[in-house]
């Protein structure tokens, strides 16, 4: 069995990049993508946290996607994500450019990542949605630092403590993974790199270009159209190719 099909569920980062609010916008569009592809795959879909914008955007969201071969099908899109449109708020017509982050992680079984409770600094605070509101007045948030590394992971999705702090570590275990998977990589001097480039969150890999109806993919230099659909969650195609191009 190989080591993306044993994974049957991933931990999704999405960030806001460059571009202010626009960014943050294009995040939210990526995550409506992705959570309705993960769907209609019949997978389950769990947002684990989020921090919002006032006007619908998202600064960062946490998702928990699990199903049949779900790290397979994802890997291929981390890394750096750029959007060219005119915004809503854009009067001059201007067309702008942002960007948003996605990381992908497979989740770790309990086995795997070993978290000494010494290791990890708790403190709890104040849930807060948008725009600074309390939509929990007890010390129901939590953040936790894993001391070795310096890794920090908050959770405020959940309405108890406890339910907050299994999230974060959840969330911790996957990202103190893939830093071992990263470490790993390293050392074996790009035995196992991937042909479509290195699907590292740094890497600019697709760009989203609205006024020409067109989704392009870098490492593969291959475009689609249909761009509504495709934000709609219709990305099977993209998703299938860059398979095929990878094995």
């Amino acid at each position: 069995m190989s080591e993306e099909v044993k994974y049957n569920a991933i931990i999704m980062e999405i960030r806001a990049g460059v571009g202010g609010e626009e960014a943050a916008l294009f995040a939210a569009d990526l995550s409506r993508m992705y959570t309705r592809y993960a769907q209609n795959q019949r997978m389950k879909v769990e947002v684990l946290d989020s921090s919002q914008t006032e006007i619908g955007g998202i600064k960062e969201i946490i998702i928990e996607i699990s199903g049949d071969n779900v790290y397979s099908l994802f890997k291929n899109e981390a890394g750096v994500h750029r959007v060219q449109r005119i915004p809503e708020t854009e009067k001059s017509g201007r067309i702008h450019t942002s960007t948003a982050t996605v990381a992908i992680l497979p989740k770790p079984k309990a086995t795997e990542i070993d978290i000494k409770p010494q290791d990890v600094r708790v403190d709890t605070y104040k849930a807060s949605g948008a725009g600074g509101q309390y939509v929990n007045k007890r010390m129901s948030a939590i953040r936790l630092t894993h001391i070795p590394t310096g890794e920090v992971v908050t959770c405020q999705n959940e309405r108890s403590l406890s339910q907050n702090k299994e999230t974060a570590l959840s969330i911790l275990a996957a990202r103190l993974m893939d830093r071992k998977r990263q470490e790993l990589d390293k050392q074996l001097t790009g035995a196992r790199k991937l042909q479509i480039g290195s699907a590292s969150r740094e890497e600019k890999i697709r760009t989203y270009n609205f006024p020409q109806d067109r989704v392009t993919d870098h490492r593969i230099k291959k475009s689609w159209h249909d761009i509504e659909g495709i934000m709609q969650g219709k990305i099977d195609k993209m998703i299938n190719q860059l398979s095929k191009k990878q094995d």
